[in-house]
């Protein structure tokens, strides 16, 4: 390998280009090369001193330049120095535009803003497994969003549901027996929403899930008055709160996330 240096030149991390340079390098044996990284580079007059350091070192110059002005500089400072140069990611860029019939948008950085946003979303469906059903209630501090209801008001889909639009989402249910967790009354009402619901709706959905388990319909778990208690307790425990409701009664779960999503952002 005739040179021992290259450079790399990016208006983001230059992370993506590093490893396209060095699997490069790797089928010379590595040949003594020295990679330098030189990110975030946004002006002409960078480019142009780095091209003529590689110009005086022999070195060769890849660059991911989204911009396309910036782009063209360097082909042009690079072709005047006689420094050999490669566009990483530039051509693709080009092929895909004639391909797609579309503009790209010339954003340095996306590739890092989409892992960012993807990890996000992975952190936020780890914390609604966690803090599912109220099975660890210091979760309910650290959550974005605290969704409050009854057994069968959807608690758990609606959890993930909104984890994936990188919401924090602990869910709490509520049992007249079991008196809701301290935590639920020092976390902000603003944060918590609790999920209403008729009776009678709450009863169908009861006995259908009774249903498909194999068992009795007419279990306490149906009974209509039994239901009535625990919505009952449920206001009592709102009203303490003093946090909005949601009535989930005849909404799929995907309605009755936007309504959330769009309370939180308000």
């Amino acid at each position: 390998m005739g040179y021992r240096v290259v450079y790399i030149i990016s208006d983001s991390v230059g992370e993506t280009a590093e490893l396209v340079v060095k699997a490069a390098v790797s089928q010379f044996n590595g040949s003594g090369a020295k990679i330098k990284r030189i990110p975030y580079v946004e002006d002409k007059g960078t480019i142009k001193e780095i091209v003529e350091i590689a110009k005086a070192e022999g070195a060769i110059v890849c660059f991911t330049l989204v911009v396309p002005e910036l782009r063209h500089y360097l082909i042009k400072e690079a072709e005047k120095q006689g420094v050999i140069y490669y566009d990483i990611i530039g051509p693709l860029i080009d092929k895909m535009e004639s391909a797609y019939g579309k503009l790209a948008k010339y954003e340095p950085g996306r590739v890092r803003k989409l892992d960012e946003e993807y990890f996000k979303k992975v952190e936020a469906i780890e914390f609604a497994v966690k803090y599912d059903d109220g099975r660890d209630p210091r979760g309910i501090l650290k959550a974005d969003i605290v969704l409050i209801g009854v057994s069968r008001t959807s608690k758990t889909p609606l959890s993930q549901y909104l984890a994936h639009k990188r919401f924090k989402v602990a869910n709490v249910p509520i049992v007249p027996e079991v008196e809701p967790p301290e935590e639920l009354y020092k976390v902000p009402a603003k944060k918590c929403i609790g999920l209403s619901i008729s009776p009678d709706k709450l009863n169908h959905i009861r006995k259908e899930r009774l249903i498909s388990l194999g068992l009795n319909d007419q279990a306490i778990y149906a009974n209509i008055d039994r239901i009535k208690e625990e919505l009952n307790f449920f206001d009592k425990v709102i009203e303490k709160i003093g946090c909005q409701t949601v009535d989930v009664s005849n909404k799929a779960v995907e309605e009755t996330a936007n309504i959330i999503a769009n309370l939180m952002i308000r």
